[in-house]
């Protein structure tokens, strides 16, 4: 992947940090787009500069912003000259349950699940049909089946997945857009008990959890794999979606 460029969004810490270190091993220049962890994306840019010089930048910015959104690619631009992956990772994630359930959830969840990824690969298309690039999304196994208590997130990301589809079909021939869907993976830190988490994993034919390496190394296949594979989406699940 060397002279390429990729940008990715919530790219400071877990599965974005992880994605983000495959990238830049692989041989690509990275723009890290980070919100608030912003002791982490320094520290992350300065780990990655120590191996190779001019190969990383971070951009501070709120995906709710459209102003966010060209400044990210003229950042690709900035540091290599272009930008050839787009990596639509950033994802608001928590409870929404009916009966509480607000507007302004309602925004931030679209916002971050379907509204940002489309117009932030409305505002790369141009420099991605240049340099015949690609889109990944991180879409979530729940944009088809539904988890309790999060009616708002699950259709948000059932329009993230929708949005594979459609932008493989405009963006075609140059630029490629597929999708991973990661299920029980990396819950946040006290998000859920842990007799809960052992419920899920029950339902889990591997009986494990995903972790960030497994999620990264599916977006990788995705960036560097058959380049005639456009409009999927990758369920790294452990056979859940499977599962009665």
């Amino acid at each position: 992947m060397k002279g390429k460029t990729a940008l990715i969004t919530g790219g400071a810490a877990r599965l974005g940090a992880t994605t983000v270190r495959h990238l830049h091993a692989a041989g690509a220049a990275v723009v890290i787009h980070y919100r608030r962890s912003a002791a982490k994306a320094e520290a992350l840019r300065d780990e990655l500069l120590g191996t190779r010089p001019h190969s990383a930048a971070l951009v501070q910015g709120d995906l709710n912003d459209p102003d966010c959104w060209p400044r990210l690619i003229a950042a690709a631009v900035e540091l290599d000259g272009g930008l050839d992956i787009l990596i639509n990772n950033a994802s608001s994630y928590y409870p929404t349950p009916i009966a509480e359930a607000t507007t302004a959830q309602w925004d931030d969840l679209f916002g971050s699940n379907a509204r940002a990824p489309f117009f932030l690969a409305q505002a790369a298309a141009t420099e991605l049909r240049r340099r015949r690039g690609c889109i990944v999304n991180m879409v979530d196994i729940h944009a088809e089946r539904p988890n309790a208590n999060h009616p708002i997130y699950c259709m948000a990301k059932a329009a993230n997945a929708m949005m594979v589809k459609a932008l493989a079909r405009d963006l075609a021939p140059e630029v490629r857009v597929n999708g991973v869907a990661p299920g029980a993976a990396l819950w946040p830190d006290g998000y859920m008990e842990d007799a809960a988490k052992q419920e899920i994993l029950k339902r889990i034919p591997l009986g494990r959890p995903a972790g960030a390496e497994q999620i990264a190394q599916a977006v990788m296949f995705m960036v560097t794999g058959p380049d005639y594979i456009t409009g999927q989406i990758l369920a790294v699940d452990g056979g859940r979606s499977v599962q009665q």
